[in-house]
């Protein structure tokens, strides 16, 4: 058995943490934020994918009671003209239908489900240092019989270190603590987020206009002139929003401090006007603050592993939000994580073949993402009405996923 560190209590982080512990690993999460409420007014989309990982690890009842499910997305021109409308994923299976939620009511399910299965996750736990404490050269040191470290401090272990002076040791350090990671800056300092060509506004409104089209479980994507626009509708009938527009550079920490209660949306207002679709009134509908960030994503070939330390999810493949694939795809890292550790021998082998599952996979998805919103390449629904092109790793990924089939060193069928 391994002891892990999990920092970051996010949806990586946790998820890691509920994968390990079913495999065997003794587990413990530290989270620098003092609650699990933060980003509570951003939502997102889980994917099939992300859901059938969920699975793996019995936690998709638990995030299935928050939120709502979506099966169908329909697409409209500026001109409000319907060009398709095709199911979403596995819509036919309750469990795998791609829901949205708010990002803070997810943190707080997995949270909720790692402590009802005895994992430890520590709040306000802010890390400074990571520090490796030598092996003995030859990979031996005190180890126990299954290759771990015997006790704390021994050779071979990691050390996290954080802001009140405590420490925890173990075998290996997952830094699961997002697109803006400690754990990155300090083992991999020259690794940096990017812009990746748009700003993202979302809201949230209960007096959007009515449409005349049924959008019950639907998610509407609008190919506006200016902005790409989407939206659902909940059951209670508020709407989710989200508008990605193109920007050359980020926004700055004065753009964002200076703008007033309703400047974003009346920009939004202005821009969404152009067309003859929804999209504006449902802007204007909007009376909550408009949120707004940049589409920002880690370069494909960021260093993930450094000595005992692995990042996982936006911490190391930090996508801009077009595919929306961000939660789903970190979803997927912690059950393979968790096999490989499980099924392959010797730590370095199991995170290299860790690496060599994910990579193409993730980086894909960072490609394509970063290519919507750079306006290189926009792919969809094709004009037949069939789905877009398969990612990579679509075909294996359910045998993969799948809890009791092992993970071999050569592929991923075992």
């Amino acid at each position: 058995m391994a002891r892990v560190l999990v920092v970051g209590g996010g949806i990586a982080g946790t998820a890691a943490a509920l994968a390990l512990r079913k495999a065997g690993q003794e587990v413990a999460v530290y989270e620098a934020h003092p609650d699990s409420a933060e980003d509570i007014g951003a939502f997102l989309t889980l994917a099939g994918n992300g859901l059938r990982a969920l699975a793996q690890i019995d936690a998709v009842e638990a995030v299935t009671s928050v939120g709502f499910p979506l099966t169908s997305m329909r697409v409209v021109d500026a001109t409000g003209a319907e060009t398709a409308h095709v199911p979403l994923g596995e819509a036919a299976d309750p469990l795998l239908r791609h829901r949205c939620l708010r990002r803070g009511e997810l943190n707080a399910a997995l949270q909720a489900e790692a402590a009802r299965r005895g994992v430890p996750v520590v709040h306000g736990a802010r890390l400074t240092a990571v520090e490796h404490l030598p092996d003995t050269g030859d990979g031996g040191g005190t180890r126990d019989a299954h290759g771990s470290p015997a006790g704390p401090g021994a050779p071979g272990s990691v050390v996290a270190r954080f802001a009140d002076g405590s420490c925890a040791v173990g075998d290996l350090l997952l830094g699961a603590d997002g697109l803006n990671s400690t754990v990155r800056r300090l083992t991999a300092p020259d690794a940096r987020p990017r812009h990746a060509g748009q700003r993202v506004f979302y809201g949230y409104t209960t007096d959007a206009p009515a449409s005349g089209v049924d959008e019950s479980a639907c998610i509407t994507m609008t190919r506006g002139s200016a902005a790409a626009f989407g939206h659902m509708t909940s059951p209670r009938g508020e709407t989710f929003w989200f508008a990605r527009v193109g920007a050359d550079e980020p926004l700055t920490a004065d753009e964002i401090a200076h703008a007033g209660p309703g400047h974003w949306r009346d920009l939004l207002v202005a821009l969404l006007r152009a067309d003859r679709t929804a999209a504006a009134g449902i802007v204007a509908a909007t009376e909550a603050p408009v949120l707004v960030t940049d589409a920002t994503e880690m370069p494909n070939g960021t260093p993930w592993r450094s000595g005992r330390t692995l990042l996982i999810g936006d911490a190391a493949h930090a996508a801009s939000p077009a595919t929306g694939q961000g939660a789903s795809m970190a979803l997927e890292d912690a059950v393979i994580l968790a096999k490989c550790l499980r099924d392959i021998p010797g730590l370095p082998a199991a995170l290299a073949r860790y690496e060599a599952l994910r990579r193409p996979r993730v980086e894909h998805n960072t490609t394509v993402s970063g290519n919507i919103s750079r306006g290189v390449h926009t792919p969809g629904p094709r004009p037949s009405g069939g789905p877009p092109p398969a990612r990579p790793g679509d075909a294996e990924l359910t045998g993969l996923l799948e809890w009791g089939t092992p993970v071999g060193h050569d592929d991923g069928s075992g």
